[in-house]
């Protein structure tokens, strides 16, 4: 298994500063008219660790047409980093929030005079291409993306559609204006040559297309582009492993090719780039790019990918004085409608997880980059709320993934790759959650075949000894505490689909599998804790560690103090475990107040650190609503409420914690409007805080979920009581199936906790009821 510390440790990456320059919190310019863009700030979580990108995009579209301004570190996974002070171009692929580094496929750089083929250092802009830039000169709106290229006096500006980017370029008068094409370039994540193949051609006088094999993240993963400029250049010069050569008369071939192309430009000349992708080939781009952007219409463009996004982020309407809120809340939502990303042609055909072409039904598509171990938690789950017409191809994908690939059951699959990043085989909760909720148009037969495969024939991952020995040996398989509760919900999830399909004895066995958990607590220490093949546990042993030695981790990007509570299906059996509710709720609260200390050698991904609860790491994510199911309902009001407050603000540095393809911003999107999965899979949502006065969600399916709070003060933060649909509520949960159509819910708040509502014992969210 690649795990994201094994990934970083390759790079030899080192975080970017945490100090950005004063200006990189400069305002975009707001909408021209009054609508729910103006609130969407793509600057947010491009400081700190939050890996976001801050370039042009329109929803989960193929293209994400961005600035670079480096290539290589952990901070620099998205390309882009608001501490830089300069530009290397602008490649078309670039991933949102993830804890490795990968694609930035295919960049473009502008500039004038004699044009050098490479970067050039950031420390020294003027050895290269590079150039200075000013965050006062950005702007960023979805959609779009501008920037002055100050060392060039060049404006670039940038738009996509789904497939396909768009740049546009006004230059000063000058005879040796140029663009730079740079096929080497990509994200290095080391000192190994990234790209494995490539090659170079020039169909037309105005056009260039190729493509390349690349191994950063994704080992062998294929992309190709066809890009057409809208003036024939004066000259072109190709060059090899830095060396001009002759005009190829057929495709150039190696693995480090460039080319500029010159052009003669008046004062405030605009060259524009049309620019098509592919992960099927250079032809199949061109037909991408022609089909999307057939005129020359930058402006064209821009409108319709603002309308686009328009249409997406007015999904949700929230009512609230605070901008701030509403800026974090707005962007999140725009940040969730980043991934997974289309990977398809206009045709319908795809590269598979096989690395063969294959051909979709019409009106059916293709997806990649599936943070699943991420996303499964509150990201797809928001996705079945807003996006139900969306999530069947986001199952069958990962379907058809599991069908195709050699390793089975996709982990993080990437643009046809599996990189196999952290634990478990999510995929199957994505999936499983999506079919106990009703969504159609799901293969539930062939779902059921792969997920089954995995659960109970491949040998993966310590899978042997969790079928075999109910856990894993910590001194047989790396990581195996979180391996072992990974897998429990893995089981759990595909125990819905074995009832759905009324497979009741596989539903039986799963379920009583799901409860392995059990078998690493220590009542001594009360604690999850490792344990070896022979049956005792580990020693010695210190709740902060991330594993008993060196050589590898018991835990995931977490220790015992996270994974003890990493149970989202069956917290009931958890508070059984510590002796019942005081006790279960008393390490609860000791866990949010413990010192944050954190061994040396623990990963950057665990961050937000509030007493060892972690909210920029995913395992944490659930954990302040178990309260709710110990009857203790106001401490997860008051700790979720925090957490909104502190954990996130509209600003570069804004995000305590990768993005992680939507699941950093789906967290607080369903926080905020008053509830969140703990158990995705089963469906149910437990109550929290509700941050605003009220909010409107579009389901996708002609039904809305209208959200009310009554309070006097935005302040408030207890709920003393809700409906639903008109029905008084004395529980703290409600069923995916009762907002599906459409619903209503009404939350009554209140200054000071209301510490019986939603104490009693038959009230509480159920646990291990399938």
């Amino acid at each position: 298994m690649i795990s994201r510390r094994e990934f970083l440790q390759a790079t030899a990456a080192t975080a970017a500063a945490t100090l950005v320059p004063a200006n990189a919190f400069a305002k975009t310019p707001a909408a021209a008219h009054d609508d729910v863009l103006k609130w969407v700030d793509p600057r947010i979580g491009t400081g700190g660790h939050g890996h976001c990108y801050p370039g042009a995009t329109v929803p989960f579209g193929a293209v994400q047409l961005s600035p670079d301004t480096f290539n290589d570190g952990w901070d620099w996974c998205a390309g882009y980093h608001v501490s830089d002070t300069s530009i290397m171009g602008f490649s078309h692929t670039h991933l949102s929030g993830t804890g490795c580094g990968d694609l930035l496929d295919f960049l473009v750089m502008a500039g004038t005079g004699t044009a050098k083929i490479e970067p050039g250092p950031r420390t020294d802009p003027d050895k290269g291409y590079r150039s200075s830039f000013s965050h006062d000169d950005e702007v960023m709106t979805p959609g779009y993306y501008s920037v002055i290229l100050k060392d060039y006096n060049v404006k670039a500006e940038l738009s996509a559609t789904e497939r396909a980017g768009i740049h546009r370029y006004t230059f000063p008068k000058s005879d040796q204006a140029y663009l730079v094409l740079d096929l080497q370039h990509g994200y290095e994540g080391g000192p190994k040559p990234n790209v494995l193949s490539a090659e170079l051609s020039m169909p037309a006088a105005d056009t260039l297309a190729g493509g390349r094999v690349t191994r950063a993240w994704g080992n062998g993963r294929h992309s190709f582009f066809s890009l057409q400029v809208s003036k024939a250049p004066t000259k072109v010069v190709f060059y090899s492993d830095d060396k001009e050569v002759p005009a190829p008369t057929g495709p150039l071939t190696g693995g480090n090719l460039k080319c500029v192309m010159y052009f003669t430009t008046h004062a405030n000349e605009a060259i524009l780039v049309k620019t098509g992708i592919s992960g099927v080939s250079a032809a199949s781009a061109a037909v991408n790019v022609k089909t999307e952007i057939p005129a020359w219409d930058f402006d064209g463009v821009r409108q319709a990918a603002h309308a686009k996004w328009a249409k997406q982020i007015g999904k949700i309407q929230v009512t609230s004085a605070n901008e701030a809120h509403k800026k974090v809340f707005y962007t999140a939502l725009y940040h969730l409608s980043l991934g997974p990303t289309l990977f398809d042609d206009v045709d319908g055909r795809y590269r598979g997880m096989d690395q063969q072409i294959h051909s979709l039904p019409a009106g059916h598509h293709n997806y990649t980059t599936f943070s699943a171990w991420d996303t499964y938690r509150a990201a797809h789950p928001t996705y079945t709320l807003i996006e139900s017409a969306r999530v069947p191809d986001f199952c069958n994908t990962l379907i058809r993934m599991a069908e195709q690939s050699p390793e089975g059951m996709p982990v993080w699959p990437l643009q046809g790759c599996e990189t196999g990043t952290m634990t478990g085989y999510h995929s199957a909760s994505i999936i499983s959650e999506a079919i106990n909720k009703g969504v159609p148009g799901i293969d539930q037969e062939a779902a059921y075949k792969v997920m089954m495969k995995r659960a109970m024939v491949d040998d993966y991952r310590g899978l042997g000894y969790y079928r075999k020995m109910h856990y894993i040996p910590a001194n047989e398989e790396e990581e195996s505490v979180s391996k072992t509760f990974e897998y429990c919900y893995n089981d759990w999830a595909i125990a819905h689909v074995s009832k759905k399909l009324g497979k009741m004895d596989d539903c039986t066995m799963l379920v009583e599998r799901s409860k392995n958990y059990r078998q690493y607590w220590d009542k001594e220490t009360r604690f999850m804790r490792p344990k070896l093949i022979d049956g005792s546990f580990t020693s010695p042993f210190n709740p902060i560690d991330l594993g008993h030695k060196k050589h590898w981790r018991d835990y995931t990007e977490s220790n015992a103090w996270q994974t003890t509570f990493g149970v989202q299906h069956d917290a009931a059996g958890l508070i059984g475990l510590f002796g019942g509710r005081e006790p279960f709720v008393e390490k609860l609260d000791e866990l949010f107040t413990t010192a944050p200390t954190l061994p040396e050698d623990a990963p950057p991904d665990i961050a937000g650190m509030v007493g060892q609860y972690a909210h920029g790491n995913e395992p944490s994510h659930h954990i302040a609503y178990l309260y709710v199911y110990a009857g203790s309902p106001y401490k997860t009001q008051a700790r979720v409420r925090s957490l909104m407050e502190t954990m996130y603000s509209p600003n570069p540095d804004g995000m305590q914690g990768n993005e992680d393809v939507g699941q950093m911003s789906a967290w607080f999107i369903l926080s905020a409007l008053g509830f969140y999965p703990v158990d995705a899979v089963s469906g149910n949502y437990v109550l929290g805080s509700p941050l605003f006065e009220s909010a409107v969600v579009d389901l996708g399916n002609g039904g809305k979920l209208e959200i009310v709070v009554n309070r006097r003060d935005p302040a408030h933060q207890y709920v003393h009581g809700f409906t639903l649909n008109g029905k008084a509520q004395n529980r703290t949960w409600f069923q995916h199936s009762d907002i599906a159509k459409g619903g209503k819910l009404v939350f009554e708040m209140g200054a000071e906790p209301d510490t019986s509502f939603g104490s009693g014992a038959d009230v509480v969210p159920p646990s291990l009821t399938v």
